[in-house]
């Protein structure tokens, strides 16, 4: 069942988001050549705790997850797509880093990812950023009301493949609120004019996964949770929290409106 929120939870929402932007941005700003990934997940845990935030990622366990998820950030490094867990491993120089993290503020949550080079970007990986940047916000300008899912979902798809990008298929965006997943959902490659109407009130978590290699396929690691390219190569996630209103799309997971 997909739930209408009003203006008030969207609000709501929207102080959620801000959170979950300052943690983000203290989390790439200490980033660097040497950090491990734990200490990125400590401060983002600080950062959650001095908002009076928690994490609904923390403890989170899906049916096909094999234990919990035992931190509040998905690092996914290199050929990683997403749900990386954070561990002892120190990030390098050109290191293509993906950030996944979600904020839980008075009942209501907001979920964001960004990817970005640690030191000396490729050239390559720029470019694969900066296509997942773009299909977001073709997702994002696709989301108004009278559309519908597959119109996003075409979106997105038509920036990544015009881009040679591989798309993981079973891994796409979410309905979001008081839960960090909710109805309906919003896959990143679809059919125009297709699938549930957007109206007024629903919150979408849209979230672009590029695949560098060109291939749609994925392996799961040993962790059961990482998953990574079949092929080695790399792979962006970058993700906003999106309220449909008759004023048009609006962003939840920014610093500021």
């Amino acid at each position: 069942m997909i739930e209408l929120k009003t203006e008030e939870n969207i609000a709501a929402m929207r102080a959620a988001g801000r959170v979950l932007a300052r943690t983000l941005s203290a989390v790439r700003d200490t980033a660097a050549v040497g950090v491990s990934l734990l200490e990125l997940d400590e401060v983002a845990r600080g950062v959650l705790r001095e908002a009076g935030a928690t994490s609904p990622f923390l403890g989170y366990r899906p049916e096909w997850a094999p234990v919990p998820f035992p931190a509040v950030l998905c690092t996914s490094v290199n050929d990683a797509i997403v749900h990386g867990i954070p561990t002892e491993y120190r990030l390098r120089d050109g290191d293509l880093l993906s950030v996944d993290c979600g904020a839980q503020l008075d009942g209501w949550a907001s979920d964001s990812a960004i990817t970005f080079s640690v030191g000396r970007a490729r050239p390559e990986d720029v470019r694969l950023v900066e296509t997942a940047e773009r299909a977001l916000a073709a997702g994002i300008a696709a989301a108004v009301v009278g559309n519908r899912i597959g119109d996003i979902a075409h979106a997105v798809g038509s920036v990544c493949r015009a881009g040679g990008y591989g798309i993981p298929q079973d891994f796409a965006g979410h309905g979001i609120g008081r839960r960090m997943h909710e109805d309906p959902g919003v896959p990143n490659e679809g059919r125009p004019g297709r699938g549930v109407p957007l109206r007024p009130g629903m919150v979408l978590a849209i979230e672009p996964m590029l695949l560098a290699g060109g291939h749609d396929t994925y392996s799961p690691s040993p962790d059961g949770w990482t998953l990574r390219t079949t092929d080695a190569t790399r792979a962006a996630h970058v993700e906003h929290t999106v309220a449909i209103t008759t004023k048009g799309p609006q962003i939840l997971s920014t610093p500021t409106p």
